[in-house]
Formats: C-alpha cells, sequence, structure tokens
C-alpha cells in the first residue's frame, strides 16, 4: 500500500500551501540543509518555469541556487523552458534578458554556463531570440533550438555524460492550430528533430556513462496535465526512442513543480519545472516524489551512480534519490 507524506507549511493565508508527497515513507527526511556532496561528481543545477522579473520567488530561488551551486561547485545550470513569462522575447536585445536573467542571477557561482531549452511561454514571441542571445551573453548557451553536448565527469574525458536538449513544441500536435504558438512551429521539421536525436543516442562512444535529454514538456507527471494533449503528444512521439536507446534520464518542466517518476523501463523521469511559481501535485502510480515546492534540482553525476536533490527555496532537501548502474 503507498504510504504518503504531507508536508504542509502555511505561507501566507491566500498562497497555496507547500506539499511534498513521498511513495515511500523510509525515504521521508526531516527538513536539513545539509547537502550531500559526491565526490569527483559532475555537478549540475536543474531548473525551470522561471522568467518574472523577480516575482513569485524567483528570487528567493535564485538565492538558494547560488548558495548550492558555491557548495558543490557547480559545473553549470540547466533551464528546463518556459524562460520568459509570459510571452518569451521578442529580440536579442529584449529587456527581459536583464530584468528576468541577468539582474536575478547574480551569484558568481552562477555565472559558469547555462543550457537552456524552449518552452510553450518562450514560443508566443520569437523563440529565436534566444538563440541570437547566445551570441551576446557568455553564459547563455542555446546554439540552435535543439542540440546536444557530451560533458566530461570530474574532467575525465574518458567518462562523459552525453546531454541532448530538445525543442518539444513542435512535437505537439495541437499547437499547429493554436493562435499563439502555431507561427513558430509551423516552420519545424520534427521529422529532422527525431531523425537527429536518435542519431545522437545511437552514439557508441564507450566514453558515455549517461545517457540524458533534457526537453520542456514532461511525459509522465502528477501534475494537473497528468493526461493532457500535450504529455500524451510528447509520451507517444519519444517514449520509444527512449527505451529503444537506454536513455537513463528525461528531465523537464512545464509543471510548476518538482517531479521523480519511475514507471517500467530503464529511464528515470524528472520534472524540475518551480524556479517561480508553483502548483498543486498528486502521487500517481509511478511517482516516487512529487512536490508542490518552489526550488530546483541538483545532479551529481558519478561513473557509477547519480544522485538528485530536490532543493526549496528555504535551502532545505527536501528529497533525494540515489540511481546506480
Amino acid at each position: 500500500m503507498i504510504k504518503r507524506l504531507l508536508l504542509s507549511i502555511v505561507l501566507l493565508p491566500s498562497v497555496l500551501h507547500a506539499q511534498t508527497l513521498i511513495k515511500n515513507s523510509a525515504q521521508a527526511n526531516s527538513a536539513t540543509k545539509n547537502l550531500i556532496k559526491e565526490s569527483n561528481a559532475l555537478n549540475f543545477i536543474a531548473m525551470g518555469d522561471w522568467g518574472r522579473n523577480g516575482a513569485d520567488h524567483q528570487k528567493q530561488v535564485a538565492k538558494q541556487m547560488g548558495i548550492t551551486a558555491s557548495d558543490v561547485k557547480a559545473n553549470f545550470i540547466i533551464s528546463t523552458g518556459d524562460n520568459f513569462y509570459p510571452s518569451g522575447v521578442i529580440s536579442a536585445q529584449d529587456p527581459s534578458f536583464k530584468y528576468s536573467f541577468e539582474d536575478i542571477y547574480t551569484d558568481f557561482s552562477l555565472q559558469w554556463d547555462w543550457y537552456v531549452v524552449l518552452g510553450n511561454h518562450d514560443y508566443k514571441s520569437n523563440p529565436d531570440a534566444q538563440v541570437e542571445y547566445s551570441k551576446i551573453s557568455r553564459r547563455w548557451k542555446m546554439p540552435a533550438r535543439y542540440y546536444a553536448k557530451k560533458f566530461p565527469i570530474n574532467g575525465d574525458l574518458n567518462n562523459q555524460v552525453l546531454i541532448a536538449f530538445i525543442d518539444t513544441n513542435p512535437l505537439i500536435p495541437e499547437f499547429y492550430s493554436n493562435a499563439e504558438y502555431g507561427p513558430n512551429v509551423k516552420g519545424q521539421d520534427t521529422t529532422a528533430q527525431k531523425r537527429w536525436l536518435t542519431k545522437t543516442l545511437a552514439d557508441a562512444d564507450p566514453t558515455i556513462k549517461w545517457r540524458i535529454v533534457v526537453g520542456h514538456h514532461p511525459i509522465y507527471t502528477g501534475g494537473s496535465r497528468t493526461e493532457a494533449y500535450d504529455t500524451k503528444a510528447v509520451r507517444n512521439s519519444l517514449k520509444s526512442t527512449f527505451e529503444k536507446y537506454g536513455v537513463d534520464v528525461y528531465l523537464t518542466g512545464h509543471e510548476h513543480s518538482m517531479q521523480y517518476i519511475k514507471p517500467a523501463g530503464k529511464t528515470h523521469y524528472f520534472i524540475s519545472g518551480s524556479a517561480s511559481e508553483k502548483t498543486p501535485v498528486k502521487l500517481i502510480a509511478d511517482a516516487e516524489m512529487v512536490a508542490s515546492e518552489y526550488g530546483f534540482m541538483l545532479f551529481s553525476v558519478n561513473n557509477n551512480q547519480l544522485r538528485v536533490q530536490a532543493i526549496n527555496d528555504q535551502g532545505e532537501i527536501i528529497y533525494n534519490t540515489l540511481i546506480k548502474k
């Protein structure tokens, strides 16, 4: 029988209570600010759904990101999309880059590379403006709407993590008739992207120890979009590819919560989409943890194990899990 842990913290009478639901009560620990530090690991922060000019806890989460990144000497940051609310940016000179990004993530420990994907809100204006911003900002890394990179573990080129950063927006058929999303998805070649993803994941390089895919839309979620059209579309489009090529982790945002879902098969599904704004969650059948908390995740990757810690806007580690090869 599934045991649930419900932690409720009243923030304000009119604000949604913080909520963490954990499948296995043995994994429910009292709140702590003591990070588990893995030696010789590749450390990166994953956050998403954030660009609100500092509003709705964006600044508080940014502060804790800086503290955590400094504590573990994070190598880089990943954004899972919806980078600028409410409607993306119109050009590489859009003021939102300053007010929602440059002026918010100011800690020295956050001045390293940011690897970014596009969310649906980013599609409402000019998604290619975010690609162009890579030429202006030293830390903003989005060379194309989808791309991949190998990251050495602790500087060792013989042990690497392959991360494919994909654009899930064109994979959703309903977007093509949408007045806001349609103009920017119609020109995309989904067949080309999926062919590229297959080739990327099929890389037989023996130095690749982990295969991770980062997108915006989840395949499984214990949020409000469990059986929504976008969740189903991305699941139908990508799940078989992940299974065929042994993807270890699919990391997304879109739902304004933090989640860890592990259905049958190899792939572990993580959602980190509450770097500003949080929404309700429910513990679906394959969920290990779902949290309606402002925050982000810390990934620490070694050759044969991967640890994920979910950290809230108070700097508390609300959940951690260890995945072994």
